[in-house]
């Protein structure tokens, strides 16, 4: 009877996983070490086009459209891929005015990937947060912990959800 069930079980399930795998897209990385690699690359990408380009179109490709963002200095920071793209926009109008420039330097040694199965993967980490004034120095001015859930779609990365938190001072 426990055989029987077992598989019964078995030929149920498979086909479920099967949707959901397609639901995902094709997989872009077969093992742990190719999918840290391929989620960090889409990672840098998308903070250096909020931290370092400005580069809207860039990320845009790298956002899902149900994107959410949260913060917990600043709350609820977008509840939409199009709603964070407006604020990237506007810190980048800001950008071009005299002042400072910010930058992000993700820990490497902190970086861990996890698959989710049918989704995609989600990654969690350290980032330490710098600052320069006008053409002054650099200085550390902060550091934090992310945590990103990437959906894969079509077997292209998208970005769609943030939880950046544990905001605290240079150490």
């Amino acid at each position: 009877m426990k055989l029987r069930f077992l598989l019964l079980s078995a030929m149920l399930c498979l086909p479920m996983a099967c949707l959901a795998e397609e639901a995902a897209g094709p997989a872009t990385a077969t093992t742990p070490d190719e999918l840290k690699t391929s989620i960090r690359d889409r990672s840098q990408a998308v903070f250096d086009a909020v931290f370092e380009t400005c580069d809207l179109t860039a990320l845009r490709a790298l956002i899902a459209d149900d994107m959410e963002f949260y913060h917990d200095k600043g709350g609820v920071v977008a509840r939409s891929g199009g709603e964070f793209i407006d604020v990237v926009d506007k810190r980048c109008a800001d950008r071009k005015k005299p002042g400072y420039r910010s930058r992000r330097e993700l820990v490497e040694t902190s970086l861990e990937v996890y698959s989710i199965p049918g989704y995609g993967a989600m990654e969690v980490g350290t980032h330490r947060f710098y600052e320069r004034r006008d053409d002054g120095p650099e200085s550390l001015t902060g550091i934090a912990k992310f945590a990103h859930v990437w959906q894969q779609v079509n077997g292209e990365w998208k970005l769609s959800r943030v939880m950046s938190y544990a905001h605290g001072p240079a150490p």
